[in-house]
């Protein structure tokens, strides 16, 4: 059985974030949606309806019989089954969405659909950036049990402090946690393969440190954040979500944002996340164009793939930043820093685009990771259209 993620509608909702991705591939809680579906269905031959300058990057569908699936929900267990029991031509559909539907993908038409069935509860929808750490407790949880079921922690060493319950807190093999303070009286705490919680931390859950990712010296994280794989966080942060591959390794605050892959918050790098009205917090929207309110008090910052700001970076409350951005000007950055900016403010010049392949496969190859003729061309595609 083949597996088809489709962004469907979603794609331009998620940017800046689904610039460099399709919609399956962000993160939220331990995993991406699409490591969180493959392990829910026990299916590992996966492919995306994307973007078509994503495409060459994201595995096409083959024609064959497939699960088709808009993958940006967690689902209670009734609709995993009812996804599992769906039969060919069949498909669920939530407050007229899309969720999932068994078809063929040779001639692929939503035609092929004969019997469509309502599910009215069940489902947890993202449709915006910031659901992504606004729903990341509810995710951490649903991914902790996903992860967890019928394995053994390792010991947690005792040079530790620990708050809350055992089962709450679950080390994966070869991480390593000395002289810090963990709690999860206020939600789990999940520590990845081969992750660091470096001395004096204290983590406050629900958290996950995913796989070798590290906690600098004296962190202080409060949740719900997730931290995904290679990355470096140190300082203080609240409520965030990073991707992966990214540091945001000295002091300064951080909260109730997302950051994307490749990306480096220099030392004293600060985000607001709360007006001093308290108003509500508006934020980019790209599909019209215009701030939009989020519904939200508190809301930091949302950064694409492959940008920088410098030491002392200040970034307002509600600030959008696009793909490989490069932000070192004196003074709070505008809201919006477009992608390619270089500088950070708003009228700059744009960054070279030989310059951003540079810098890209040189941030890549500290993780041993290639920045390909794929990667090139998805920047190129961004660069010259957004």
């Amino acid at each position: 059985m083949q597996l088809v993620f489709s962004d469907a509608q979603f794609w331009e909702d998620f940017l800046p974030l689904t610039f460099t991705r399709p919609v399956a591939e962000m993160r939220c809680g331990i995993l991406t949606f699409s490591e969180r579906w493959q392990k829910l269905l026990d299916i590992n031959s996966v492919s995306f309806l994307t973007e078509d300058y994503l495409q060459e990057k994201f595995r096409k569908p083959e024609d064959v019989e497939s699960l088709f699936i808009v993958p940006n929900f967690l689902p209670e267990a009734e609709v995993l089954q009812q996804i599992k029991d769906l039969k060919l031509g069949e498909a669920l559909v939530y407050e007229n969405e899309l969720l999932a539907a068994r078809i063929n993908m040779k001639n692929f038409s939503l035609n092929q659909i004969e019997k469509m069935t309502d599910v009215h509860e069940g489902v947890l929808f993202f449709k915006q950036p910031t659901d992504l750490f606004s729903y990341n407790e509810k995710a951490i949880n649903f991914d902790f049990d996903l992860m967890t079921k019928g394995r053994v922690s390792a010991e947690l060493s005792n040079t530790n402090g620990f708050l809350g319950e055992a089962q709450d807190l679950f080390i994966e093999e070869g991480a390593s946690v000395e002289f810090s303070t963990l709690n999860t009286k206020t939600g789990k705490i999940y520590i990845g393969k081969n992750a660091e919680v470096m001395e004096g931390c204290n983590l406050r859950g629900p958290i996950a440190l995913c796989e070798e990712s590290k906690f600098n010296l004296g962190a202080k994280i409060y949740g719900a954040t997730t931290i995904g794989p290679q990355s470096k966080v140190g300082g203080e942060v609240n409520n965030i979500v990073i991707f992966g591959y990214s540091n945001k390794g000295h002091d300064g605050f951080i909260g109730n944002s997302v950051i994307g892959e490749w990306c480096n918050l220099g030392a004293d790098t600060n985000s607001s996340n709360l007006k001093n009205n308290y108003a509500e917090v508006k934020l980019w929207n790209y599909r019209t164009k215009r701030f939009a309110n989020t519904g939200l008090q508190f809301a930091g910052l949302i950064m694409g793939d492959h940008s920088k700001s410098a030491i002392n970076t200040q970034f307002n409350t509600g600030t959008v930043v696009g793909v490989a951005a490069n932000i070192f000007k004196s003074g709070f950055p505008a809201n919006l820093i477009e992608s390619f900016s270089w500088g950070g403010m708003k009228g700059d010049e744009k960054f070279k685009l030989e310059k951003a392949y540079e810098v890209a496969e040189l941030a890549m190859a500290r993780r041993k990771v290639p920045f390909t003729e794929k990667d090139r061309n998805i920047l190129k595609y961004i660069y010259a259209e957004y």
